[in-house]
């Protein structure tokens, strides 16, 4: 069983599409997948509903717990009932940040190739440095979202040269590029290998980010 969070302090990285995204093909691998968000907004658990209305399988359950210690205890009391439970957190240093990261297995972090996007990793890296602090087994990835298409981006590549002033964080070479099919899919509750127009770039971009952090 997996605890993977979605995380980082700032917002509008792509987290809550990139948890929607990788929850629904986890599913369709059979995982017993729980969704939880620790966002008050429960953007995430919205898509998941869109997915369960319009009858969709396999079906991906899902909660919202925005406040930390109930994220915790409730975490706690169904990991034994699935196979991945991958947890999105709002973006800002929160209660349910915290705690969502004190029961993780991994924390994956979307960040943009943007220099003020790079400068709010110094907040995150703390987190994980405190969460350490009291527990080990804490994986931690970072990896460029809404990146650049070209492979000779100097944006992409600045993003993730930076990272190397955080040792906490490894960098994942698995990008995301900016593509409206992520947003589209997650919209609908769905995987981008799941909706009728498919793109096999983004397919094949999202399973190579799965088989990299599980």
């Amino acid at each position: 069983m997996t605890v993977m969070v979605v995380g980082n302090t700032k917002g509008g990285v792509g987290k809550t599409t990139t948890v929607v995204n990788i929850s629904a093909e986890r599913a369709r691998a059979g995982r017993r997948v729980l969704v939880v968000d620790g966002d008050r907004q429960a953007t995430a658990q919205k898509a998941i509903a869109i997915r369960d209305g319009g009858g969709l399988l396999p079906a991906i359950a899902c909660a919202t717990y925005a406040d930390g210690p109930v994220l915790r205890s409730q975490v706690l009391t169904q990991m034994d009932l699935y196979d991945d439970i991958i947890i999105d957190a709002g973006g800002r240093d929160s209660t349910a940040l915290r705690a969502a990261m004190s029961l993780a297995d991994v924390l994956l972090i979307p960040f943009e190739p943007r220099s003020f996007e790079v400068w709010a990793l110094e907040d995150i890296a703390a987190l994980v440095d405190e969460v350490r602090s009291v527990r080990d087994g804490l994986r931690v990835y970072a990896f460029l979202n809404k990146a650049e298409s070209g492979v000779m981006s100097a944006d992409n590549r600045a993003a993730s040269e930076a990272l190397a002033d955080y040792p906490q964080i490894e960098y994942l070479s698995k990008k995301l590029v900016l593509r409206k099919a992520y947003s589209n899919a997650a919209g609908a509750g769905m995987s981008v290998a799941e909706v009728k127009d498919k793109d096999p770039k983004a397919i094949a971009e999202l399973k190579a980010l799965i088989a990299a952090v599980f």
